[in-house]
């Protein structure tokens, strides 16, 4: 489940649905390319769930699935670890 940007995507997530676009605007230093691609990991993964509207233009939205939500601990334990450590390493 590697890869730079999917804690990033997944903490995104963690606040609800979100659309491409509007995930895509809260991580503007990743390319849609790289974006679409951990997306589909993550739904590999059956972390994340995509539901496309047939609308023109298609609109898909992104979501966490149960097991998904279930990383959010884990998540806020990183979150908490990496507030910690900018303290440590500021001294």
């Amino acid at each position: 489940m590697g890869g730079k940007w999917v804690l990033r995507i997944l903490y995104h997530l963690s606040t609800g649905m979100l659309r491409f676009g509007e995930l895509n605007r809260q991580m503007p230093e990743v390319t849609q390319a790289t974006l679409t691609k951990e997306l589909r990991r993550l739904e590999g993964f059956q972390l994340i769930k995509r539901k496309v509207y047939p609308e023109v233009p298609p609109r898909v939205e992104y979501s966490l699935t149960e097991i998904g939500m279930k990383l959010l601990p884990v998540l806020k334990e990183l979150e908490i670890w990496g507030d910690e450590y900018k303290k440590y390493i500021k001294r």
